[in-house]
């Protein structure tokens, strides 16, 4: 049917943000370091985030991406009436921890970070733009990594609650929707950014990597209990990083590796919904000699608290085969090329899909609703003399998703709403570049700092509002064939 709305009356549109990726301002109004702000840019990057033990101190001759990352501290004003001119109704952000206790351990929280956020809220509140906002967004305070171990130690679950208590009194009424750790399962790949642990020692990673988990899946819980008694009504989910693994061949081998890899995301959601953990982690646990501490009150907790939806990154898809099983000690699978489908410039697998598939495997597995919080696609951007910027690989890549979350939906799904990563040019997670770019609006920003930080509409920012205004109505058929 010509001109059919896709999505339904009060689906939330909007975009996704995290605030160590384009607050800046790291060290105003009272605000600590964080676990981020000693991840440099550049070629030490990874050697960082593999050995972060040596980089726990800023250093001199490295940049530090997150320290101005493109200043929405003082832009947010802005940047807000920005997105209400898309016709937001949402926008998911993250309180950093460091802004309200700067050390995390502090008895008092930082009244000025408590009053930014004020701020920013009013704005949202003034737009018609709804909050979702997640508690702990890879911005662990560096000051519990050097004092306390990072998550690895059970005093992290105090911290983490004084913290969370603190902003579900101050802003509860005005939020809705939150969300406990972001992408809690990547502490699986990175430890460091996910759980503010440092590996350089341990003589079975493992060991520390699951149980720092269990603390941060046990203070999920504690957050979601306190959060229901505090506001009535608000809703608490865990958030995912979601890729699922497709085997390559019909390979029962190759079968059971998919199905095994998949289970390492999945049983961070078996966990916060279930609230108890899988059969099937026993078996992996004794082979890989972890054994975790875990109370009685532990399993009282988990079991009555569970969360009230689950909120997913999706931004690939990947192919698992027994004969390439990669990381098998630390329960990863190396990914093999999948003909099936195209790849961006960063080498990412493009699979639309996937989400709908994604989709239906949470909500089958679950029957909680689902809230896709991350979905976007990173491109090299040219700005035109004339300052146009003509980015129809993102409107391709954003329109054959939202088709198949679409698609999701009439297969019975029930997804609350879609934020797209990110509806502003922001420090990439993953390499810290800014020239990696998922924007509707460019920042003039280069990786080395340079720029003025002025904003400029892409093609894709009328298009997404045009998408938003005809709820799904004006996208068009899977575009997928185009060059991305």
């Amino acid at each position: 049917m010509k001109n059919q709305e896709l999505f339904p009356d009060g689906f939330l549109f909007g975009g996704a943000l995290a605030g160590n990726q384009y607050e800046g301002a790291f060290d105003r109004d009272g605000k600590g370091l964080s676990i981020v702000d000693v991840e440099p840019a550049g070629p030490k990057r990874e050697n960082m985030l593999a050995h972060p033990k040596q980089y726990l101190e800023p250093r001199s001759d490295l940049y530090y991406p997150s320290h101005q990352a493109i200043d929405f501290y003082s832009h947010y004003k802005e940047d807000i009436k920005m997105f209400a001119e898309m016709h937001f109704s949402a926008l998911r952000l993250s309180i950093a921890w460091t802004r309200i206790f700067p050390n995390g351990d502090d008895a008092e929280p930082n009244e000025a970070g408590l009053a930014y956020y004020d701020r920013v809220l009013d704005e949202l509140e003034a737009h018609n733009i709804e909050p979702v906002l997640t508690i702990s967004h890879y911005e662990t305070p560096l000051a519990l990594v050097k004092t306390y171990g990072g998550w690895k130690n059970r005093k992290l679950i105090d911290f983490y609650l004084r913290f969370a208590e603190t902003i579900f009194k101050r802003y509860g009424t005005r939020v809705k929707y939150w969300m406990s750790f972001n992408e809690i399962n990547c502490i699986l790949d990175n430890p460091f950014i996910a759980g503010a642990i440092v590996l350089d020692d341990e003589t079975n990673p493992l060991q520390t990597i699951y149980q720092a988990s269990h603390y941060e899946l046990v203070a999920s819980a504690l957050a979601t209990k306190k959060l229901h008694e505090l506001v009535p009504g608000a809703k608490m989910g865990c958030m995912l990083a979601f890729s699922p693994y497709y085997p390559a061949t019909s390979s029962p081998d190759d079968q059971l590796a998919a199905l095994q890899q998949n289970r390492t995301a999945l049983f961070y959601g078996d966990v916060h919904v279930r609230g108890r953990y899988p059969a099937y982690m026993q078996r992996f646990f004794e082979e890989n000699r972890v054994q975790l501490e875990r109370t009685e009150e532990d399993k009282h907790i988990l079991r009555d608290y569970p969360v009230d939806y689950i909120a997913f990154s999706y931004y690939k898809s990947f192919v698992v085969s027994a004969d390439h099983p990669g990381h098998v000690a630390s329960g990863m699978f190396d990914s093999v090329d999948n003909p099936y489908v195209q790849k961006s410039a960063w080498g990412w697998p493009v699979d639309p899909k996937g989400l709908r598939y994604a989709l239906n495997v949470l909500y089958d597995r679950y029957q909680k609703p689902l809230f896709i919080v991350e979905n976007g696609l990173g491109a090299k951007d040219q700005v035109e003399p004339d300052g146009t910027i003509h980015d129809d690989y993102r409107i391709s890549y954003l329109n054959d998703h939202l088709i198949q979350a679409a698609e999701a939906i009439k297969d019975g799904v029930e997804l609350i709403g879609y934020t797209s990563w990110a509806p502003i040019d922001l420090v990439s997670a993953g390499s810290g570049e800014m020239e990696k770019r998922y924007g509707f609006i460019h920042v003039d920003r280069g990786n080395a700092g340079s720029g003025t930080l002025v904003r400029r509409k892409k093609k894709s920012f009328d298009w997404y509002r045009r998408v938003i205004d005809s709820k799904g109505a004006t996208l068009k058929a899977d575009l997928t064939q185009r060059t991305v």
